[in-house]
């Protein structure tokens, strides 16, 4: 199944997610690269497996094999910095913030892509997990890089559409 099959597949009432799974993935304000790192850490981040098979199927065309790997890093880090951040966020207390993560976090310096649309990945992987403390701490970094405010709300755009399309794709049909 390509993309143009996937979003064919989504029913009448998700017309919506279907233009708008076209429009997330040529927005004029994220490079080609950067479009697609995000797709793919967002992808997996909804562990929807068709949804994940069709994006990586297209991002492997798109984006080098160390940029698909970098890609595949910003998720997999995300996956467990969100859980532990978003706890010690939660808690709110200062006893816990000066507790050593011990966390093994080389992904963030050694993914081996492009440090900025790294950055955006794990900015829109962190939307979807919900974690404020890596969404607030990702948006910092991307900002303090040059990435505009405009890029960031479009890295969140695909987030926010792979999400909805990787959930109507899990809902039961009757």
């Amino acid at each position: 199944m390509n993309l143009t099959e996937l979003a064919e597949s989504l029913p009448a009432y998700a017309r919506d997610m279907k233009l708008n799974l076209q429009n997330v993935l040529a927005q004029q304000e994220l490079t080609e690269q950067q479009t697609w790192t995000a797709a793919v850490a967002c992808a997996l981040a909804c562990r929807n497996e068709t949804l994940g098979r069709v994006i990586l199927a297209e991002a492997a065309a798109k984006l080098t094999p160390e940029q698909l790997e970098s890609a595949k890093a910003a998720f997999a880090i995300m996956e467990m910095n969100n859980i532990y951040y978003r706890f010690r966020h939660m808690l709110g207390k200062d006893e816990y913030s000066s507790v050593p993560a011990r966390l093994r976090m080389q992904a963030i310096r050694t993914h081996g892509g492009d440090p900025v649309d790294f950055e955006l990945a794990c900015l829109a992987a962190s939307s979807i997990n919900g974690c404020e403390a890596c969404i607030r701490s990702h948006e910092a970094v991307v900002r303090d890089k040059g990435v505009t405010p405009e890029a960031v709300v479009a890295s969140v755009r695909i987030a926010a559409t792979l999400h909805a399309v990787a959930a109507v794709l899990d809902e039961p049909r009757g």
